[in-house]
């Protein structure tokens, strides 16, 4: 393995594992939310350079978006956001400067991937192999209903959670800002 696969296999494990203790040891539930994604976009990093590119991706879209989504909208309908916020200027710094220096460095590695060139395949080369063109045939035929009906349950279950979570005054009447 070349050393820069090497480099950014350690750098994307180190970032996995610095996320996933800061999102265990965070009070505010979306804050540990938002380390739990910066996680998963690490894990899905690590499956890429491992040649698992389907896997990446339904990790970013599976774990960091939908379950993502539906965790943050727990967060919001429990109205559990409130953390402290109660930072001094000297840590709003550090992280503004350690954050521009993950992005100086993610920029560097975007630069080095651009001028490394791959070899053009020749003309008797073979097709690729192509993980996602066997799930998505299944998905799209065979199992089309049960795939319709699963987002046709998640929508009910979706509005059946804002129904639940709609709070009415006890004279029947909508809470604040019903004054039709």
């Amino acid at each position: 393995m070349p050393l820069f696969y090497t480099f950014n296999f350690y750098l994307f494990g180190i970032i996995a594992i610095a996320s996933a203790l800061a999102f265990v040891t965070r009070k505010s539930p979306v804050a540990a939310a938002l380390w739990l994604v910066n996680t998963m976009f690490s894990l899905a990093a690590l499956y890429v350079m491992l040649d698992a590119h389907f896997i990446g991706v339904i990790q970013v879209l599976v774990y960091a978006g939908a379950i993502m989504v539906v965790f943050l909208f727990v967060v919001m309908l429990l109205n559990l956001g409130q953390g402290s916020a109660t930072t001094t200027d000297i840590r709003a710094w550090r992280g503004r400067l350690a954050a521009g220096a993950v992005g100086v460095v993610l920029v560097a590695q975007l630069l080095t991937m651009l001028r490394v060139r791959l070899p053009e395949p020749g003309p008797d080369a073979a097709p690729p192999v192509n993980a996602i063109t066997g799930v998505a045939d299944s998905l799209f035929t065979e199992n089309l209903v049960a795939f319709e009906l699963t987002s046709v349950l998640l929508l009910a279950a979706i509005v059946g959670a804002v129904v639940l979570a709609r709070r009415t005054a006890p004279d029947g009447a909508d809470e604040p800002g019903a004054d039709a």
